[in-house]
This record gives structure tokens, C-alpha cells and sequence, in this order.
């Protein structure tokens, strides 16, 4: 079996269910050891056992990634458990979907810190560690909301949008020190994050998450002195793009 991450380990944001479950699963699959961090700890849990019954290597953590010291936390025990860190997928979302003047402050907050403070947050503590070996991956999941935009859902595009500044602005500025960052335009995916607030959604329309997961394994396989900037992964039938 092709185990390119084996020496690898990557910490997923968000990974109890749906895109970051099957990134989870993917990156183990591949070799590496996974750290599965989700607000729920027994979504994470749960995740990890699934992944430890296949005799893989794995731990799981408990994080809001909004939260400075939360996040500080998580990245410290992936550290003190397993020596390294090597890929940081954040992958970690929240949204409310309401008109504007019904969306309260508590819910914007929510949204843009878990979608953009977040990954601020992870980047900002992983960096130094990646600086130090002089490699890394840092893979931020944005989506089409990124692109475009649509009615009720102004907390969502501008985080996303805002994701997919700060992912760009870190490429140009991680490079040199050679950490690769990496966007993931994400379209439409049958998840819970999707199907939880939309069950009438017509399941032909949306992608299995595993296809963009394997998409994303891709990218961080790919030799050392290269570097994938932004991907877009659509199902053919994507309503929300051209």
C-alpha cells in the first residue's frame, strides 16, 4: 500500500464528522498520525476509535479553535504526544443561515471565529514549529462561499472570504521558510454541516466528501519544492458556481 505520510503527522480541525472526518480518515489511510481535534470530545473520540480499530496511529483532542488558549492547549498536546507536527488542516466551521437583521452578534462572533479566527489562531501557533525544520503543510478549507455569494448567509461568505485572503497571504509569506500553504475551494458535499440545516437538498448535487479529501492528500503529496496554492474541488452538477 502507497503510505506517503507515513513519517507525517497532521492535526485536522474539525474532524468528529463529515469533510473533516474523511480527512481524518484519508491522511491515516496514507500513513500518517492523526490527530483528531473537534468541539465535541465525544465526536472526536468516536472518530479516533474508528481510525485505532484499523491499526492506525492516532490521538484525539478537544478544541475550539476560536479560542486562543484552547487552541494553544490542543497544539501542545499533539506536540507532547507525538514529538511533531508536520500538516494542519483547518477545517473547523460554523454558520447560521439568516437575513442580517436577524442574525444576533453572538452568531456572527461564532461564524467568524471558528472560520477565520481559527485558522489565524492554529497557524499562528504552528508556524514557529515548522519554521524550526524548515517544512510544513498548512491547509486551510475555504469554499465557494469564498468566490461567490448568496442571500442569508453574511457571516459564512465574509469568514470564507476572509480564509481565503489569509490562506494566500501565508503562501507568499511561509514560503521562503518552506511551509506550504495551501486553499481548498470546497463545493458542495453530502455532510452533516450541509444536510443538518438543508434535508430537502438534492443529494445528486453534492459530492461525497471523500473525493475532496483524497484531493487534499493529493496536494501534500506532491515533492517538497512544489507548491499547490488553491485547489477547487466541485461535484458536476455544483449549484452555487458557474
Amino acid at each position: 500500500m502507497n503510505r506517503p505520510f507515513a513519517e507525517r503527522v497532521a492535526l485536522v480541525t474539525g474532524a468528529g464528522r463529515g469533510l473533516g472526518a474523511a480527512l481524518a480518515d484519508t491522511l491515516s489511510a496514507a500513513g500518517a498520525t492523526v490527530a483528531v481535534a473537534d468541539l465535541r470530545a465525544e465526536l472526536a473520540q468516536a472518530q479516533a476509535e474508528r481510525i485505532a480499530r484499523r491499526g492506525e496511529r492516532v490521538s484525539h483532542h478537544v478544541a475550539d479553535v476560536g479560542d486562543a488558549q484552547s487552541a494553544e492547549r490542543c497544539v501542545r498536546e499533539v506536540m507532547e504526544r507525538h514529538g511533531r507536527l508536520d500538516i494542519l488542516v483547518n477545517n473547523a466551521g460554523a454558520d447560521f443561515t439568516l437575513p442580517i437583521d436577524e442574525l444576533s452578534v453572538e452568531q456572527w462572533d461564532r461564524v467568524v471565529n471558528t472560520n477565520l479566527r481559527g485558522p489565524f489562531l492554529l497557524s499562528r501557533i504552528v508556524v514557529p514549529h515548522m519554521k524550526q525544520r524548515r517544512a510544513g503543510d498548512i491547509v486551510n478549507i475555504a469554499s465557494t462561499a469564498a468566490k461567490r455569494a448568496w442571500p442569508n448567509a453574511s457571516a459564512y461568505h465574509a469568514s470564507k472570504w476572509g480564509v481565503l485572503g489569509l490562506s494566500h497571504a501565508l503562501h507568499a509569506e511561509l514560503r521562503p521558510h518552506g511551509i506550504r500553504v495551501t486553499a481548498v475551494i470546497a463545493g458542495g458535499m453530502r455532510t452533516p454541516f450541509l444536510l443538518d440545516r438543508f434535508p430537502d437538498l438534492d443529494l445528486d448535487v453534492l459530492q461525497d466528501p471523500q473525493v475532496v479529501a483524497r484531493a487534499v492528500c493529493d496536494v501534500l503529496a506532491i515533492p517538497g519544492d512544489s507548491v499547490i496554492p488553491e485547489i477547487t474541488v466541485l461535484p458536476m452538477r455544483e449549484t452555487s458556481w458557474p
